[in-house]
């Protein structure tokens, strides 16, 4: 009989993606820094979303006083897809576990997580999901802390330098995609011309995360319309 997935697997699988949020947490930490929001406000900030396009949104909207529904709404359709990673494991989790613990998984359920424990044979358990998830948790978390107080440090020209990389981590995410697939491509350009256009309109009518939501729900749907996946027979 198979042995039952861990508390210890779980940290030791969930060990490479805290370090790898450690490293991109400390450029959003530098980032808050420089939008003059404070130590405390970006650890619990980081500590609760656990999502880089998410904070990163967030973070930006509240440097230019967005409206609290305006940035919820925007994080909500930005982290829509956890949603439905949520979903997937339920299939792998015991039927009997309660919601309490479903809920916690689902807190820690980032990209990263859900690909390692959706690739798991055998079923997972909640200890191992704490496993896997804190280690990811104390790496954002902490490496927003370290940026922040950092950040602090720097001057503003240093930080503003420091600021780019995240969206180079983000270009770099889109690029091979959109360079191998025409559908990519054009979702990206879609929601890219939207934005500019919708930023730059006379007198910018709306808000910066209501520009987000409408551009980024609309070049989807022209995807999903466009470019449909065909079900496997």
């Amino acid at each position: 009989m198979p042995q039952q997935l861990t508390f210890n697997r779980g940290v030791r699988d969930g060990l490479p993606i805290g370090l790898g949020y450690l490293s991109v947490s400390i450029a959003l930490g530098i980032m808050a820094a420089g939008k003059g929001m404070p130590l405390w406000g970006a650890a619990l900030f980081a500590g609760i979303s656990m999502t880089g396009t998410g904070d990163l949104v967030g973070i930006n909207l509240l440097a230019i006083g967005g409206g609290l529904i305006e940035m919820i709404c925007a994080i909500a359709v930005i982290n829509a897809r956890y949603m439905l990673m949520s979903l997937s494991l339920t299939q792998k989790l015991p039927e009997d576990m309660p919601m309490w613990k479903r809920l916690l998984i689902a807190f820690g359920n980032t990209d990263e997580v859900f690909a390692v424990a959706s690739t798991q044979v055998r079923p997972l358990t909640f200890s191992y999901m704490m496993g896997l998830i804190l280690l990811p948790v104390v790496g954002w978390t902490g490496g927003t802390v370290i940026g922040e107080a950092a950040g602090n440090l720097f001057t503003g020209t240093l930080i503003a330098a420091m600021n780019i990389a995240i969206y180079a981590m983000y270009i770099a995410i889109i690029i091979p995609a959109a360079r191998k697939s025409m559908s990519v491509l054009l979702v990206v350009l879609t929601a890219a011309g939207l934005s500019c256009l919708l930023t730059y309109l006379p007198g910018k009518p709306i808000g910066d995360g209501w520009i987000i939501i409408i551009a980024g729900v609309t070049a989807s749907a022209l995807g999903a319309l466009l470019f449909p996946r065909k079900e496997d027979a």
